[in-house]
């Protein structure tokens, strides 16, 4: 599977470019170098969408490197019950 790269600007000018290249796989869309959009085949859409993932399988796609992802420490105080 090939990953497209284009430039908003480039989209705009040739949609059709653009999903010729979702035959080979996903199509970002960036905008000023940074990834804003990913344009898909609805084969592909709807394959995704039948897949049952994880959050950390979701977050070791490719195209994810940017993305920050910190889970906040659970503080977990253990106290008597109060059965009053």
């Amino acid at each position: 599977m090939a990953i497209t790269s284009l430039h908003a600007q480039d989209f705009a000018q040739d949609v059709q470019k653009a999903i010729a290249a979702t035959e080979n796989g996903p199509v970002f869309i960036t905008d000023r170098g940074i990834p804003s959009h990913v344009l898909l085949s609805y084969l592909e859409y709807q394959r995704l969408l039948a897949l049952k993932r994880s959050i950390a399988s979701n977050l070791a796609m490719p195209g994810n490197a940017d993305v920050e992802f910190e889970v906040p420490r659970a503080n977990i105080c253990l106290r008597p019950a109060d059965f009053l």
